[in-house]
């Protein structure tokens, strides 16, 4: 059965059980128009030493090689897909992505990452290298600058053993198989001791 109702003022709650139902079955679509969209980014370089799929690439490694939680590993790969659309907007669109099936810790971090990662070139062209300074006593707050620093700063080298995207794929697809309540206690994204 197809909708029929050309209005959704118009709709019943048996059109809406279908479509739910549809969307639910259709769902591995998302997983693959976002892997497609990270691809893209292999066109994108803007005079950086390495493309930005190959950036994404060498956040994730680097995150995951530092034995990050996966949800991190995960938003580190998918920080910068949004440079696919707009680079000025890029982390609000990243977050937006990643917002259903992450916790919020993890959606903060992609969200003002930019301003994280500042400290370390914001003062080239006049911007404030201590812009992530606003943000100081968020539970997310060092979770996103262990990200800026650690992991998404240094992800420039084209010479980094980097893992392909194919390494991530099912990380990707099963993270994105379904969505996740972000509600609850915090969640620790590292294996630090406390």
């Amino acid at each position: 059965m197809t909708a029929t109702f050309t209005r959704m003022d118009e709709s019943t709650a048996e059109q809406w059980a279908v479509i739910g139902a549809e969307t639910a079955k259709n769902q591995p679509r998302v997983a693959d128009r976002t892997l497609a969209m990270l691809r893209s980014l292999d066109s994108v370089v803007d005079g950086f030493a390495t493309d930005q799929l190959t950036h994404c690439l060498q956040a994730a490694t680097r995150a995951e090689r530092d034995g990050a939680d996966p949800e991190v590993v995960f938003a580190a790969l998918l920080h910068d897909i949004g440079k696919a659309i707009s680079v000025p907007n890029h982390p609000e669109i990243a977050a937006a992505i990643i917002k259903p099936y992450v916790h919020d810790d993890v959606y903060w971090m992609i969200k003002v990452h930019q301003d994280f990662q500042g400290r370390h070139y914001y003062a080239h062209f006049g911007g404030d290298p201590n812009a992530r300074d606003q943000y100081e006593g968020q539970p997310w707050y060092d979770l996103a600058a262990r990200f800026a620093d650690e992991w998404d700063q240094t992800a420039f080298d084209p010479d980094y053993d980097t893992l392909p995207l194919e390494h991530f794929e099912p990380l990707v697809r099963e993270i994105m198989a379904g969505t996740r309540s972000a509600v609850g206690a915090p969640k620790r994204y590292d294996n630090r001791p406390q």
